[in-house]
């Protein structure tokens, strides 16, 4: 299972703005049969963390990235993101982790 880790800084003021848009993306992500791992909001240093996980990783981002409904998601007014850390990782501990906890 190929785990994707993504960290945000967000604006002052954006956190709230963000987790919704999240909800958005959760939804979309396991239409293409990704799985959220979790997702993490923290509001004092305005931070968002998320992992995302799915067994045939390359070939549905391919399709992920390609549909219309992800377009359409993406085509608003950009998010108060600041920065990003997005990078493969292994997971390990979790349902989809080497341990299978």
């Amino acid at each position: 299972m190929a785990t994707q880790l993504r960290r945000y800084v967000v604006a002052e003021g954006g956190i709230d703005e963000v987790v919704e848009f999240f909800e958005r993306i959760r939804a979309l992500r396991e239409r293409f049969g990704f799985t959220v791992e979790f997702a993490a909001a923290d509001g004092v240093r305005s931070e968002f963390v998320w992992a995302v996980s799915h067994p045939k990783w390359d070939e549905a981002m391919r399709e992920y990235e390609a549909s219309p409904e992800r377009t359409e998601l993406f085509s608003g007014e950009p998010m108060p993101i600041e920065s990003r850390d997005i990078r493969m990782v292994d997971l390990v501990y979790g349902h989809n982790s080497r341990s299978g906890s």
